[in-house]
């Protein structure tokens, strides 16, 4: 009996060690039973801490699979808000662009208005000039020359008068076609700044582009027509620079 409890506990001594190797004489002395049950008790104490350690890792596998997701959809979101910020100041930046090139353009065509409206003045002066000269006058055969008519220097140097002489007539004629020259002339080069005259006569009267300085009875023509232009409107580009003063049949019913 003594030597039964010996061989047991030393059995069960090597049974603590790493190795599960049981010695022969063991095998002899205990049954296969015994054998099989005491080489199970070690796997059936671990087998609960290999649970435990499985339950941490199953917790901390949820965590892993939701985060990624909401913050994809957090950055999702941020990307479809930038995005429509950057459209949005693009169409800004497109659309100051656009303005810029109109103002510049405009400024351009437009910076002379205030010269031009100054230079109209002019325009006018050389109007009534020309139409100061009846047409008759300049139409009319120049008489002939005759010494009481000659200048006091109109002489050679010799003190003889000259062959030919010029009537008073000729130099308005000469003068006359000298400032309808000058008065083309600043036509010419306001039209090449794109200033234009207009003459309204004939036309429907139009408060936006017509000034009306008398209203007159006028058999033959419409009522709110324009019958007379006292001076003719100028435009600058597409705009109004000066409005024509014109004179309008009244309606004599």
């Amino acid at each position: 009996m003594a030597f039964a409890t010996r061989s047991l506990l030393s059995f069960r001594a090597q049974l603590t060690r790493p190795s599960r190797h049981v010695p022969c004489h063991a095998r002899r002395c205990f049954p296969q039973g015994i054998i099989r049950h005491l080489s199970d008790d070690k796997p059936s104490l671990e087998q609960p801490q290999s649970t435990e350690d499985a339950q941490p890792q199953a917790e901390t596998d949820i965590p892993l699979q939701t985060v990624p997701l909401e913050q994809l959809k957090a950055k999702e979101a941020e990307v479809a808000d930038l995005t429509n910020r950057l459209r949005y100041l693009q169409a800004d930046f497109v659309n100051l662009q656009r303005n810029s090139a109109r103002e510049k353009e405009q400024q351009r065509d437009y910076a002379i208005s205030r010269f031009a409206g100054d230079l109209l003045q002019v325009v006018d002066v050389l109007s009534l000039a020309l139409k100061s000269v009846p047409a008759p006058y300049l139409n009319a055969p120049s008489p002939s020359a005759s010494p009481s008519s000659a200048p006091p220097n109109s002489s050679d140097s010799s003190g003889s008068p000259t062959s030919s002489q010029k009537s008073a007539q000729d130099y308005l004629v000469e003068l006359h076609h000298g400032v309808q020259m000058t008065h083309r002339l600043l036509l010419s080069v306001l039209a090449s700044y794109g200033v234009k005259p207009f003459d309204p006569i004939g036309e429907k009267f139009d408060p936006n582009r017509h000034e009306a300085l008398y209203q007159a009875p006028m058999p033959g023509k419409e009522p709110g027509s324009v019958i007379d232009c006292q001076k003719i409107g100028f435009t600058i580009k597409d705009r109004l620079l000066r409005a024509a003063q014109v004179g309008v049949a009244q309606d004599t019913s």
